[in-house]
């Protein structure tokens, strides 16, 4: 099996960023502002609160973008919303040919979006198809992988895209890489790019769309109401989870990688080999010898790996993840489901990492 994960930025870089979101928080905030927790409601003239639209702000001029808008409903939102901003029922939009996320599936059908399918990883083929279906109103991309043999370049698709045609909008859902790769989408080439701030230490339910003030305007005159506005405590804190995120997400691809070395090593009985990949997160896919990927689950919950994801990569997941592989790496291969299981080191060492993973398979080998 071959895997292609997307580059993380190194510590150092990641230090660089963290010094960039100061110094643009710096330049839109005064001293006492960072300080307090913001104002509430639709500020006259505004329509959202002060702290919000600073925070946007800041938030802009640290990627980069035109605009920046902080959207409720977290990364799924952020994607609804910039998908909204340029399509209406009934129009049609070019996507992967691999499984749709699930959450951008709903949306898609909620809204009524027909979808036209080429695979990303060939250039011919997504002309081809851009070529044959002059219907397409927009492109959606996702910048982490779908399937487990991706490899495609996220700058080279939108340049496939705005080569044929350079009008048509282009959307990239950047959960699970922004802030961890060396560009986003809008580096890229995109119209927008969307993102949950969640994933980045931040409040739960937020998202953000960076990129042309022709789309983000939409998004903020399609929340108007007080109820859709995203609070002035709420955007101080995505502000400081994007503040720790970058050293964060480093140190962690850090840990990935030394981990996967460790295994491959052939350390750990009844561990056939770790592989590394962009499964939504870039985590560690570790096929066991056998097909006892649940049984080892149940053992590394007792041992402290937590069982489930929250954000995911949210502020709460400290501990080291131990999980099922992902929806779509299931159905690219359902025969996986039971013979490997996904590790995120979240905040954790190498050494908690190895001593639940071998431990676990010791349990559950012990018990037959």
């Amino acid at each position: 099996m071959n895997t292609y994960p997307l580059e993380s930025i190194n510590l150092e870089e990641a230090k660089k960023l963290q010094f960039k979101m100061i110094d643009c928080i710096t330049k839109n905030f005064s001293g006492k502002e960072i300080l307090n927790r913001g104002d509430l409601g639709v500020v006259m003239g505004l329509n959202k609160p002060e702290t919000t639209l600073k925070a946007e702000k800041a938030i802009a001029d640290f990627f980069g973008t035109e605009s920046a808008v902080l959207t409720r409903g977290s990364g799924t939102g952020a994607i609804r919303w910039g998908l909204i901003s340029f399509l209406k029922s009934g129009d049609t939009i070019l996507i992967h040919k691999a499984p749709v996320y699930p959450t951008t599936e709903v949306t898609l059908q909620t809204m009524g979006i027909n979808t036209v399918s080429a695979d990303f990883n060939s250039k011919e083929e997504t002309e081809k198809v851009l070529r044959e279906n002059p219907e397409i109103k927009g492109v959606l991309v996702q910048h982490t992988r779908q399937k487990i043999d991706d490899s495609y370049v996220l700058g080279d698709v939108i340049k496939t895209v705005k080569d044929i045609n350079k009008d048509l909008p282009v959307i990239v859902d950047d959960n699970y890489a922004i802030m961890k790769t060396h560009k986003n989408g809008t580096d890229c080439g995109a119209d927008l790019s969307a993102f949950s701030c969640f994933k980045l230490l931040g409040p739960e339910g937020v998202g953000c769309v960076i990129g042309k003030k022709e789309f983000t305007e939409k998004i903020i005159a399609l929340n108007y109401s007080g109820g859709s506005q995203v609070q002035g405590h709420e955007a101080l804190d995505v502000l400081h989870g994007m503040v720790y995120a970058p050293v964060s997400l480093a140190l962690q691809a850090e840990v990935t990688e030394e981990v996967a070395k460790i295994i491959n090593s052939g350390s750990i009985k009844g561990v056939k080999k770790a592989y590394i990949a962009n499964s939504q997160s870039k985590v560690l896919l570790v096929e066991l010898e056998e097909d006892i990927a649940y049984e080892v689950l149940k053992e590394a919950e007792k041992m402290g790996a937590i069982p489930n994801p929250v954000g995911s990569e949210s502020k709460y997941e400290f501990a080291p993840l131990f999980y099922r592989i992902s929806g779509t790496f299931r159905k690219s291969d359902p025969g996986l489901e039971y013979r490997m299981i996904r590790i995120n080191p979240m905040r954790s060492g190498p050494e908690t990492i190895l001593r639940i993973l071998e431990n676990a398979v010791k349990n559950v080998w012990d018990k037959r």
